[in-house]
């Protein structure tokens, strides 16, 4: 049952406001990493929805996850492979203190 779950959204701000539309070879090889990765925790129940936000201002990625031990969130966001490359990217980790989920989902985990 998720009563006992917690959220919390990841902000993954990139090295530059052109950022994606200027990206090296090199940060696309990485932004390939950073997709398997996601996609690893996706597959493994932590990830609910994970991708990139076209924000006028400046794109950025956000992934909301699905935890029942807060502690491991920063591990997460820290083991992504644009952080682990110290080029520019940083992550930001905000709780999510009243999730609401769609009756679907509940249904589904009961």
């Amino acid at each position: 049952m998720r009563l006992s779950m917690k959220y919390f959204l990841l902000k993954l701000i990139p090295p530059r406001p052109t950022f994606p539309g200027d990206m090296t070879d090199t940060e696309a090889k990485l932004m390939q990493e950073h997709t398997v990765y996601w996609k690893g925790l996706m597959d493994r129940g932590v990830v609910i929805i994970f991708g990139p936000v076209a924000d006028p201002k400046a794109t950025y990625g956000v992934a909301i996850l699905e935890v029942e031990d807060e502690m491991g969130v920063n591990a997460l966001g820290i083991n992504d492979p644009t952080i682990q490359a110290d080029v520019g990217f940083h992550l930001e980790v905000y709780p999510m203190v009243r999730a609401v989920l769609r009756e679907c989902d509940r249904r589904e985990s009961a």
